[in-house]
């Protein structure tokens, strides 16, 4: 059997949890007609080095985040989708025969799998979808096999347990923003031809994902994070972690922050943008972007997306998947605004529960 890496869900409702290399984040989304509305949210810091470049090091101490976290958001939701980082999967498209049961398809995926995985097949956990018909032969379906190293996934099912949720679905990180763009996508005014860069600034690691016609269609991670601008404040200013990350957010640091330490920054995240379409220029058949879509924490530093659409030349704009969303009473609505450009996969993991 394979695993069902993508998980089947039904009907019932899911929290989106998204534990990134810095927070977890937690969502629960109800659906009336064609509207959404956000039912509870929370986010909480992780302990440094809890989690390294998205992969979970310490499961206990992300176990007991996400307890808190849960209990701060005050959800009675005990089911969950997560999701697994990019770096972590390897895709493939398969070419089948048309009228192939899925049963049979199965069997045949795991017998070739070995083919196109560079591990152990007891390491990997296994997933495929069927894409359509094939371009070149109607008699053929393209089939997309997704591989993930076995503790990738482990990890995050295990913290979940750890904090009573149980996992329903591991989903992949870039297919969770592709979801959440579909609301920013009508917000945009998007048509099948634009070309969407959506770059994700977290704290440790920065994803380009690129979307036309609500499809992915490249995907990067490049080691380059808001706790690069921690860190100088930490050095610069002798403070501890926490004081760094507090005096970020609030502010009270000396006159020279904004042109010793916000403004080199902010440089390095204009280079970092630039760098990235240049890699999927060269690697793809794309020589230009319509829009770049700012978001993780990083994207709602004032200035910032004004500063990138100057210097990059190309329209861009923050995201907010909550935008055309009513929130209910107990949720803080001030505070999602502001944590809104980092919900992005969190928000795609609880549309899990519409599928």
């Amino acid at each position: 059997m394979l695993d069902g890496l993508f998980g089947g869900q039904g009907s019932r409702s899911l929290l989106g949890i998204d534990i990134s290399s810095s927070a977890v984040k937690l969502l629960e989304l109800s659906r009336s007609g064609e509207k959404y509305r956000v039912e509870s949210y929370a986010v909480m810091s992780l302990p440094s080095q809890a989690v390294v470049e998205k992969n979970i090091a310490d499961v206990e101490q992300v176990g007991e985040i996400v307890r808190a976290v849960h209990a701060r958001s005050r959800s009675k939701l005990k089911r969950a989708a997560v999701a697994v980082p990019g770096s972590a999967i390897i895709t493939k498209v398969l070419h089948m025969p048309a009228g192939l049961h899925e049963n049979a398809m199965e069997t045949q995926i795991s017998l070739e799998a070995d083919q196109y995985i560079p591990y152990p097949l007891d390491e990997v956990s296994l997933d495929f979808e069927v894409l359509g018909e094939s371009e070149d032969n109607p008699e053929s379906v393209d089939v997309m096999l997704v591989a993930c190293r076995r503790d990738n996934v482990d990890t995050r099912v295990e913290s979940l347990e750890i904090a009573g949720i149980t996992p329903k679905v591991v989903d992949v990180e870039a297919y969770a923003v592709e979801r959440s763009f579909e609301l920013i996508a009508t917000q945009l005014g998007c048509d099948e031809n634009t070309v969407v860069a959506i770059v994700d600034v977290g704290a440790s690691m920065t994803s380009l994902s690129v979307v036309v016609d609500g499809e992915t269609v490249y995907t990067r991670d490049q080691l380059f994070g808001g706790r690069q601008l921690t860190e100088e404040i930490q050095r610069r200013y002798g403070l501890t972690v926490e004081e760094a990350g507090l005096a970020k957010k609030q502010g009270g640091l000396s006159d020279d922050y904004d042109s010793e330490v916000l403004a080199p920054f902010r440089e390095a995240v204009i280079q970092q943008v630039s760098r990235s379409l240049q890699f999927f220029y060269s690697a793809s058949q794309y020589n230009g972007v319509d829009i770049i879509v700012l978001a993780g924490g990083v994207a709602a530093m004032q200035g910032l997306v004004e500063l990138v659409q100057e210097r990059v030349g190309i329209n861009t704009v923050v995201a907010n998947p909550f935008a055309a969303m009513s929130v209910a009473s107990g949720v803080d609505a001030t505070k999602l605004t502001s944590d809104a450009p980092a919900m992005l996969i969190a928000c795609g993991l609880a549309l899990r529960s519409f599928d």
